[in-house]
């Protein structure tokens, strides 16, 4: 549509009047002649169009609106695309720029809308009322509200996606943006305590192990962030890690850390010992410390055929490793995320939440007080004994009245 500035114009509907047959004045005209108003702007292929109106307010109204979406760069017609088209297109228009496992999650839940929705519909013709039955129908096939909300929030994304750069919908006209997460109920933190982990530790002689599993408990380090260390990463003078992406290289291969963050994490004395032994006992010059060459080699190989993504586990059974290790030692059956979640528990029983939302990488520090943050038994029992003694203190100043 416009362009360039929006003109607001009166449209004579007769010729011009004569009395006497003499010329009216121009000034005059208003009150001698019939017209209407007009509003006329150039299109953004050159043409120029008006649209006329009985009175000035009108007129002036549409010229305003009109105005706003070119300072806005709204001004466009969208281009019309049906909901199968723009599938197709969001899944080539993807690749690379997001992780594997998005792509994945993304094309999922396009596909159970387009299912819902119908795949020759518009795209521009779906409605917040249609996002609002497929949610609908999501939680009366039973799924958790978690499930729901993920849905809720990818879908919202990627309509935003056809707003801003794709240019298929309007401002304002995604079809999710007011649809209402679902509440739902936190699980508690499973926290395993220093003595847990410390037998946990003490159940293996695998070295291996041991250095891992203190990385995690003490570092705060995801699994993937500590596979994908090297020796590099360790700064033992000054007794910290760094999380930082790797190139392919010849003995490294592509990686990047979370939401893309570079980040330094303290590394206490237990951890510094353990890494150095391991690193003793370590291939020389081999850079990464719990990927051996045998396993980097495998992994290489299902990259070069094309078998390998983001999803691939660098180290097979791992899960079913830890889950012996937690048996054996009698700790109460746990997740290898768990160890990070503890890590954050203990350093927000000392350190600033700020400082501990920069050591764990959270982008927001929701994140890090909803997910991750676990109430200790002992903060329990102290909130219990000071609750108790205000109880006492206003019981006895009742008796004393």
């Amino acid at each position: 549509m416009a362009t360039e500035k929006i003109g607001v114009y009166r449209r004579w509907l007769e010729p011009a009047p004569n009395e006497n047959g003499e010329a009216v004045p121009q000034s005059s005209w208003p009150v001698k002649r019939r017209y209407s108003w007009s509003v006329r702007w150039f299109g953004t292929d050159g043409k120029r169009y008006s649209k006329s109106f009985s009175t000035r307010k009108e007129a002036d109204r549409f010229a305003r609106k009109l105005q706003e979406e070119v300072n806005s760069g709204t001004q466009d017609k969208t281009e019309k695309i049906s909901f199968h088209e723009f599938v197709k297109e969001h899944e080539r228009l993807i690749q690379g720029q997001v992780a594997y496992g998005t792509v994945v999650e993304q094309m999922h839940k396009l596909a159970l809308f387009k299912n819902f929705i119908g795949g020759q519909t518009l795209l521009s013709n779906i409605k917040p009322r249609d996002a609002e039955a497929f949610i609908c129908q999501r939680i009366a096939s039973g799924l958790s509200p978690a499930t729901v909300n993920k849905d809720i929030r990818t879908l919202r994304r990627i309509f935003n996606l056809a707003i801003d750069p794709r240019g298929y919908l309007k401002e304002g006209r995604n079809p999710f943006v007011k649809i209402k997460q679902r509440k739902k109920t936190l699980k508690p933190v499973n926290y395993l305590s220093i003595e847990e982990y410390h037998t946990l530790l003490k159940s293996t002689d695998d070295l291996w192990w041991k250095a891992f599993i203190s990385t995690a408990y003490c570092c705060g380090l995801r699994r993937g962030e500590i596979l994908n260390l090297t020796w590099n990463d360790i700064d033992f003078e000054n007794q910290y890690i760094k999380v930082s992406p790797k190139k392919n290289g010849e003995q490294t291969i592509e990686w990047e850390p979370k939401d893309h963050e570079c980040r330094i994490v303290p590394m206490p004395d237990e951890v510094t010992q353990l890494l150095a032994d391991l690193q003793a006992e370590s291939s020389s010059g081999f850079p990464y410390i719990f990927v051996n060459p045998a396993r980097l080699m495998h992994v290489r190989d299902r990259i070069r055929q094309g078998t390998w993504n983001s999803r691939c586990e660098i180290i097979n059974n791992m899960v079913k490793g830890f889950n012996k290790l937690c048996a054996k030692a009698g700790v109460p059956k746990s997740s290898i995320h768990d160890l990070r979640r503890s890590a954050i528990t203990n350093w927000a029983q000392h350190l600033p939440i700020q400082l501990v939302q920069q050591f764990a990488g959270h982008s927001n520090i929701t994140t890090t007080r909803q997910y991750y943050l676990s109430i200790q038994r002992d903060s329990m029992a102290s909130a219990s004994k000071v609750i108790n003694k205000m109880f006492m203190e206003a019981k006895l100043g009742l008796t004393q009245y």
